[in-house]
């Protein structure tokens, strides 16, 4: 079994192993994305906060929502160690947004995270 856990070393892998893990069922390798403190403002019009309070949400999430598909990157906005990543949804519902920050490894974590804005 493979135990390396890969990490962003781009605000933009964020996605795309939020996107792996969750077609994994992996709630606990979901909520490591995350700055133990984040916010994730899911479910809508709810807020979590916390890696843990994440974990049991991402589980409650992954219990309802069987695939992810991976969705068209909009530019990421940079300014020193943070960041502002989005991707455009398939359905044009609006959009997902997140802000992200370099840690101190050099890795990038989500620190807030509204996955659903409608548009």
């Amino acid at each position: 079994m493979n135990t390396t856990r890969e990490s962003a070393t781009e605000p933009e892998d964020l996605t795309r192993l939020f996107v792996e893990r969750a077609n994994a069922g992996d709630a606990e390798r979901l909520a490591e994305l995350y700055e133990r403190d984040a916010v994730l403002a899911y479910p809508p019009g709810s807020r979590t906060v916390g890696r843990e309070a994440i974990r049991a949400v991402c589980e409650q999430m992954l219990a309802h929502v069987s695939h992810f598909e991976l969705e068209e990157a909009l530019p990421t906005v940079r300014n020193g160690d943070l960041a502002v990543t989005s991707t455009r949804p398939a359905d044009n519902t609006g959009g997902r947004v997140q802000v992200v920050r370099r840690q101190p490894d050099g890795t990038w974590l989500r620190v807030i995270d509204r996955p659903e804005i409608w548009g």
